[in-house]
């Protein structure tokens, strides 16, 4: 495994290839396992993604709490009548990553990319970007190894947990992860997929993990939909040639510094952020009694 995503960048220069194809080399000799197994195992995982974002899409879903649901529909039905105002591809963006982040909300089969926190980021940018560019699925599923590979290199250089790091580890981690696929998607350079990491990362630094009665609905799923816009924007302007200032490594390793100095109440327990604020009291009341 790679300890950063600079020697992932420089492999994928030396060798020619992409990172997919150096990520995908990489692990089946890490894990023993033929890369033909491996790339049958992520078609399988693009499947569920691809049924988590329509079912959710198509059903009025509603979690067991009553915090969430029926809001990808809701904002389905707005974009096909054209009041919604963000555009062809984020708008179909944003309607998968509700969708999918729903779908986990009710106790649906969805695949955690990263975490089951994070899940609509990445399906909401490949198969929206597939869908535009007509991409086949077998560009999809490798782009889906660049995702793996940059998620590896940040769990190892910070946290992908928000019990460990906050949000910032999950709907962060997941959103530099999609950039990185929507890059290569889109026939960017390594070097480009290191520079939308990094893009993606720094703007979503220091996002606390904040959850409503301790459940992954409230902000959650509002804020898979503002991590796939992020790893849009980010993916955009690395492929327009933009460059952060800060290098990729160098923003991973941040990240893992104010997680350690973020606030325990501030990472998953519930005890601070938008869970301690009046509403979200009382709802954790209504949802899990005075205990």
């Amino acid at each position: 495994m790679f300890d950063s995503l600079q020697e992932l960048v420089e492999a994928a220069q030396h060798t020619g290839k992409t990172i997919s194809e150096i990520v995908l080399a990489d692990q089946a000799i890490s894990i023993n396992v033929p890369d033909q197994e491996l790339v049958k195992k992520m078609a399988c995982d693009l499947q569920v993604m691809k049924e988590s974002v329509n079912t959710g899409l198509q059903q009025v879903l509603r979690s067991n709490s009553g915090l969430s649901g029926g809001n990808a529909l809701r904002y389905r039905q707005a974009v096909e009548q054209g009041t919604a105002i963000a555009g062809a591809v984020l708008s179909q963006m944003l309607m998968k990553a509700l969708a999918a982040s729903e779908m986990n909300a009710c106790m649906g089969r969805i695949v955690a990319a990263p975490t089951a926190g994070s899940c609509g980021i990445i399906p909401a940018a490949v198969l929206t970007i597939a869908e535009e560019r007509n991409i086949p699925d077998h560009k999809v599923i490798m782009s889906l190894f660049t995702a793996a590979g940059v998620g590896l290199v940040i769990a190892k250089g910070a946290s992908i947990s928000g019990a460990e790091g906050g949000c910032q580890a999950e709907c962060g981690s997941a959103s530099a992860m999609a950039a990185a696929a929507l890059v290569e998607l889109a026939g960017g350079s390594p070097h480009m997929i290191a520079q939308a990491c990094a893009i993606a990362l720094k703007n979503i630094m220091g996002l606390v993990c904040d959850p409503v009665a301790g459940l992954v609905e409230v902000p959650c799923i509002k804020r898979n939909a503002m991590g796939v816009a992020n790893a849009l924007v980010a993916a955009d302007l690395a492929l327009s040639g933009i460059e952060s200032v800060i290098p990729a490594d160098e923003v991973i390793a941040a990240m893992r510094s104010v997680g350690e100095i973020m606030a325990p109440g501030l990472k998953e327990t519930a005890e601070g952020g938008l869970a301690a604020t009046p509403t979200g009291i009382r709802l954790a009341k209504r949802i899990l009694g005075d205990a």
